[in-house]
């Protein structure tokens, strides 16, 4: 006998992806920045993450067309 609460596979259950929308990277406060012109500045590396997170989420969303990304 299965237990339809610990079943993930369970009638409906939705299946777990394996393929999850990617995460979007927070963004620094601006108290982060020391303001001395760092190179590169924690805004910089955060510039540089939404780059990635974006081209990652178009892939993603070309995966899964018509799902949410959150």
């Amino acid at each position: 006998m299965t237990d339809s609460l610990h079943d993930p596979m369970a009638e409906g259950a939705a299946a777990p992806s394996r393929d999850p929308p990617p995460t979007k990277p927070q963004r620094p406060d601006d108290e982060d920045c020391c303001g001395q012109g760092c190179v590169p500045c924690v805004f910089d590396l955060y510039d540089e993450a939404m780059g990635r997170y974006r081209e990652e989420l178009a892939a993603w969303k070309a995966r899964h067309p018509g799902e949410p990304a959150d």
